[in-house]
């Protein structure tokens, strides 16, 4: 089976590894195909102009499924192209020359905007999963050293050179010793960089199998969610799959071998992959469903949500269900959710694009709350997630039964897998709501969250008649603690839960005791700010406050997880301050180091377009000034010398190793995250300070 694809020359080069090496493969005959669907007349006046387009291989007739929901085929023309990435273009041109003079939505382009190497494992039925185990080589370079054009701090697995003439020995020394299959990069201009290297030095660097380093695409800032992200140059070289770990959110939580299930479910090969988001690679599993059911995919969606009454919308127009969590430190408190509740809902439920609001059960009530039906026949979103659920749970098993056999390099693989199929899961939900999702419906959206919050709301009901009150609860998690001397065991209540609702609800952790954080300047308890000490494990759990948050300098967290440790000890806020006393000290003395003290941002706009003199606004600002341009999306890190200073001298970039900080403007960062412990205790920073004030008496906590 061929794991990377080259496209050379109007050909596609397969390259497969097997037991004896790397085989590879040329394919010349091979067209992909858009289709366009409308009324006959319509079609029929596009046949001819369309085929006399020089970037048309073939024109023909066909006869498709345009919807999951369509009860029949419809007649659709279908254009080849005769460059084997040439379908968007193609698809472009058409709708600018051909489809601009009809009226809009008249006639519609599928099949359009399928990443190339993964159109063509659908085209040909070639899945990308290796057969063979791959090996790989590491390229890591300092961003800085990579924007100086610097290759002399390179490390190739590990092996660092003096210089950059010495920096391509190793690599081409590494390279021929282990013909990798996949080239691992801390930034995909590494492979530029050491391309343009070996020319200057007249080096013999073979990156790929074949000659050739192509740029796919270059940098690019989009927004998603309302979050601005940077999306980096991407490359390809002949014969080897790349994965950018700088970029690659799926390698960073799932690594090779999660990758590598992906692109097993997916069938994106695994360069593909590597650069793809979740919701990307959710939507090729997806399309796969589709095609087995000869549904092609709409280029651009155009689903109207249907209508509603206006009960109908204010009941529909609402998340899942939050319970005030009540504000201080609980003892003895249990946690229990239900395991998946979206996707698990969207299975036992059936909920699907193709299902909800059916035609065939109009007038039955199933879903509550807003009275929609759902169709009896298995739904098109059942079909993608229930393998991806019941790998989940097996793989999970795996790595329980590696772990107790000491087989620790078989349990990382086995939780890797799950770790990557948890993320999928997780977007399966919010991708129904999402505007651009090829098969995304609100209607969807809006049943699974009227489900969930009718099984939290009965898990609340069952746990409140078993003897526990309800402390906290959110979405697919509650937090009971006994209120009665007879309570039955969560674990009875969990299995009760699960047998209503076909959904099984687990008891996720039970602790010593937690507590929840309440807003800032209010008395009502934040939903997800919280820690606790789990029973049983040393081992604290911490939501929401500056511990998780990836801003956060790691002096100011560890800080933080120790005033945690404290509240454990001590259940008093006093000697929780004491604490924090002597760190404060230490910062005033000058003796944390400014590496503890990097701060990292996310850039939202070029450098120029910040309109307020802020600290992010300063690094970003000295971060070009030195030469290492920040685009919107990516990190900047900085230690902040001079807070109340004027333009780029307030901060100091972390590669420039800032021997000062400013103390004051750390000190008040210390105090906000120690008003996030001690504030379930009553005390803000004002009464933080009052009780630090000179000349106080402190307890033993502040000499543990």
């Amino acid at each position: 089976m061929p794991f990377a694809f080259d496209f050379d020359d109007g050909a596609v080069v397969e390259w497969s590894k097997t037991p004896d090496g790397v085989e590879s493969r040329r394919v010349t005959d091979y067209a992909p195909a858009m289709y366009l669907a409308g009324p006959e007349e319509a079609l029929e006046s596009l046949e001819s102009p369309v085929a006399a387009r020089g970037d048309v291989a073939a024109v023909s007739w066909d006869r498709k499924f345009t919807g999951l929901d369509a009860d029949e085929r419809a007649l659709v023309l279908r254009i080849e192209a005769k460059d084997p990435r040439g379908v968007p273009a193609l698809a472009g041109g058409v709708r600018e020359s051909l489809l601009a003079d009809l009226p809009p939505g008249r006639v519609r382009a599928y099949d359009v905007d399928l990443a190339p190497g993964f159109r063509y494992c659908l085209d040909t039925g070639a899945s990308p999963a290796p057969a063979e185990p791959l090996e790989t080589v590491r390229f890591d370079l300092p961003e800085k050293a990579l924007a100086d054009g610097d290759l002399s701090a390179l490390s190739v697995d590990g092996s660092e050179a003096a210089t950059e003439r010495d920096a391509l020995d190793v690599a081409a020394a590494r390279l021929d010793e282990r013909d990798p299959d996949v080239l691992v990069v801390s930034d995909a201009g590494v492979l530029s960089l050491l391309a343009e290297r070996a020319v200057d030095f007249g080096a013999d660097v073979p990156l790929g199998r074949r000659p050739g380093l192509e740029r796919l695409a270059g940098e690019n800032t989009v927004e998603s969610y309302g979050r601005v992200l940077h999306s980096p140059a991407r490359y390809a070289v002949p014969g080897r799959a790349v994965v950018d770990v700088g970029s690659s959110f799926l390698w960073a939580e799932s690594r090779l071998d999660g990758l590598l299930y992906l692109v097993e479910r997916s069938w994106r090969p695994l360069s593909e992959a590597a650069w793809a988001s979740i919701g990307t690679v959710l939507t090729s599993m997806q399309t796969r469903e589709a095609r087995a059911r000869d549904v092609l995919v709409p280029w651009n969606k155009r689903r109207p949500e249907s209508f509603k009454s206006v009960e109908t919308l204010h009941a529909a127009d609402r998340g899942g269900f939050t319970f005030d969590p009540e504000v201080g430190l609980h003892e003895n408190v249990v946690e229990v959710d239900f395991a998946s509740l979206y996707p698990r809902i969207i299975c036992e439920y059936n909920v699907s694009p193709d299902t909800v609001l059916c035609d065939c059960h109009a007038g039955r009530s199933d879903v509550p709350e807003l009275g929609y039906n759902v169709c009896d026949e298995r739904g098109f979103l059942a079909d993608v997630l229930e393998p991806l659920l019941e790998d989940r749970r097996d793989l999970k098993d795996e790595a329980r039964a590696a772990e107790a056999a000491g087989d620790e390099e078989r349990a990382a693989a086995a939780r890797h897998r799950a770790g990557a199929i948890k993320w999928v899961l997780v977007s399966c939900f919010g991708y129904q709501g999402y505007r651009n999702a090829k098969f995304g419906r609100i209607e969807c959206h809006e049943a699974i969250n009227a489900v969930a919050r009718d099984l939290l709301l009965r898990a609340k009901e069952t746990a409140e008649e078993a003897g526990w009150r309800v402390v906290h609860g959110i979405v697919d998690s509650l937090w009971v603690t006994r209120d009665a001397a007879d309570a039955d065991p969560p674990e009875e209540i969990a299995a009760r839960v699960s047998e209503a609702a076909d959904v099984p609800l687990e008891v996720e952790d039970a602790y010593e005791w937690v507590c929840f954080v309440p807003k800032r300047g209010s008395n009502r308890g934040a939903l997800t700010r919280y820690f606790g000490k789990v029973a049983d494990r040393d081992e604290y759990k911490v939501r929401g406050i500056e511990a998780r948050q990836r801003s956060t300098p790691a002096f100011v967290e560890e800080v933080q997880r120790e005033l945690i440790e404290a509240v454990g000890r001590h259940r008093a806020p006093e000697p929780v301050c004491d604490r924090l006393a002597r760190h404060r000290a230490r910062l005033r003395r000058g003796d944390v180091s400014a590496e503890e003290l990097a701060r990292t941002a996310r850039v939202s706009r070029p450098a120029g377009e910040y309109r307020r003199d802020t600290l992010v606004a300063a690094a970003v600002r000295r971060a070009e000034r030195r030469g290492l341009s920040r685009a919107p999306g990516q990190d900047v890190r900085y230690v902040v010398t001079d807070a109340d200073g004027d333009g780029i001298d307030r901060v100091r970039l972390d590669f420039e190793a800032p021997s000062d900080y400013d103390a004051a403007f750390y000190d008040d960062a210390l105090l906000r995250a120690a008003e996030s412990v001690l504030s379930p205790f009553g005390w803000d920073r004002g009464r933080i300070r009052r009780y630090l004030r000179p000349g106080r008496d402190a307890t033993l906590a502040a000499f543990e």
